[in-house]
């Protein structure tokens, strides 16, 4: 086994042990909360390790970074999520490897991934990004639709062909309310996840946390949790 490797399994162990803590701590199973590894600014050979340590949901923030990864590592059984902010002009390259994008927060986005989805005969996964830190019909600080904008979005995601409404995702917010208080931010949408699934029932994906929170995420009920440098480790200056 390569340094690399060594690095990456004991890395991947102790993140896996405070998931199933976070679990027991408060009653749920290990199954029901999925590890997405965030593998932005890393290359495709630690992609490639990872995959064979089990992993098998990978994320992206940067398209010009994530396509050829995703390319290069086509051979992997993994899914692939688009988590940054997404530019309308970028969605047809997206779209050609990203089964989910996590980052849905105005109609025109909607728009465009479901045009470029049929084009390319895909069904695309979407999660609305939340923004617990934006005023009423604004926009987050690092993206996302305020809670009042979420009815009407989950609505047009669901009836755009080549697309699936699958749920909900929130970063937690660094102004605001909710500034300093995760677990708090968490439960917020996880009441709002109930309210969307009123309407759509298999809605019912929520993504949250990250590797300093991601106990208070799955305290709260999250599905997924987004871990990048506990695994990877500390990323490099992006410049």
């Amino acid at each position: 086994m390569t340094d690399r490797k060594q690095e990456l399994a004991a890395n991947l162990a102790k993140v896996e042990e405070r998931i199933a803590a976070a679990c027991e701590a408060v009653g749920r199973r290990r199954d029901e909360v999925t590890l997405i590894v965030v593998t932005k600014t890393y290359p495709a050979d630690d992609v490639r390790i990872l995959s064979g340590l089990g992993v098998r949901h990978v994320a992206e923030n940067r398209d010009q970074d994530a396509a050829p990864k995703a390319a290069e590592c086509s051979d992997l059984s993994l899914s692939w999520h688009f988590v940054g902010q997404l530019q309308t002009n970028k969605v047809r390259s997206v779209v050609g490897y990203a089964d989910v994008v996590q980052s849905i927060d105005r109609a025109r986005l909607v728009t465009a991934l479901s045009k470029e989805a049929v084009r390319a005969g895909r069904e695309v996964g979407c999660l609305l990004q939340v923004a617990l830190d934006a005023g009423e019909g604004g926009r987050g600080e690092r993206g996302g639709v305020s809670p009042g904008g979420i009815e009407e979005l989950a609505d047009l995601v669901a009836g755009s062909e080549g697309l699936r409404l699958d749920g909900l995702m929130t970063v937690a917010p660094l102004t605001g309310a909710y500034a300093g208080r995760q677990q708090a931010a968490f439960e917020r949408l996880m009441d709002l996840s109930t309210y969307v699934r009123r309407t759509h029932p298999a809605a019912n994906m929520v993504s949250a946390g990250m590797s300093a929170d991601l106990e208070q995420a799955v305290a709260a009920g999250a599905t997924h949790v987004r871990v990048g440098s506990a695994v990877l480790g500390v990323r490099p200056g992006l410049g």
